[in-house]
């Protein structure tokens, strides 16, 4: 059985089981201000990638506009989604503020960057090349 399926998709394995947990996340700036800008989307995508290793996942696509973030992760069973996207947010907002505090002050009077929601999906209807396509094609900021 084990086999059909990773012709089809891609499996991974823990101890006691294999998996594939896919997951389309989008976070927004705080009143969907527009403040992200290259530089900040190239950093959050080494922050973004980084946090998902900690968690025993991989980032697999990210990518965004001046409002919003979108990543394409996959993430393993023992891993919480909701305390897994509150530390993404917490820890890729402390960064990003840190190094561009001087772009970002003049956008919030207070220490945010994320809206409190967040929307996440799960990929398992359509392709994940075609997921890929979608976030590779959101309009970045050139700076």
């Amino acid at each position: 059985m084990i086999g059909y399926y990773t012709c089809i998709m891609q499996i991974s394995k823990l101890h006691h089981c294999v998996y594939s947990l896919n997951y389309h996340l989008v976070l927004v700036t705080k009143y969907r201000r527009k403040c992200l800008t290259a530089p900040m989307l190239a950093e959050f995508e080494v922050q973004a990638k980084e946090r998902c290793a900690a968690w025993g996942g991989r980032l697999i696509e990210a990518n965004g506009e001046p409002d919003h973030v979108h990543l394409l992760i996959e993430l393993p069973p023992t891993a919480a989604l909701a305390e897994f996207v509150n530390a993404l947010k917490t820890g890729t907002s402390r960064r990003l503020r840190t190094l561009f505090a001087q772009e970002l002050a003049g956008v919030y009077s207070k220490p945010v960057l994320w809206s409190r929601s967040y929307c996440v999906l799960s990929c398992g209807g359509a392709p994940l090349e075609i997921i890929k396509q979608y976030i590779q094609q959101q309009d970045r900021p050139d700076d």
